[in-house]
């Protein structure tokens, strides 16, 4: 069996148009590239894209 959390780190997401950034969890093995969402961007209230960046950790 595999174990819980195998293959999967924390990323940063950051909003392309501020400095706000959202934190989630992503499956390395199932989505090697880089992820790029749309989402709600509370600093300008309206939906935005962010893109993964590099995490301090």
């Amino acid at each position: 069996m595999a174990k819980k959390g195998e293959g999967c780190v924390h990323i940063m997401l950051k909003s392309t148009e501020s400095d706000h950034e959202y934190h989630t969890i992503k499956n390395k093995k199932k989505n090697p590239e880089r992820i790029e969402l749309k989402k709600y961007d509370p600093t300008l209230r309206r939906k935005v894209t962010y893109r993964e960046s590099k995490s301090s950790k």
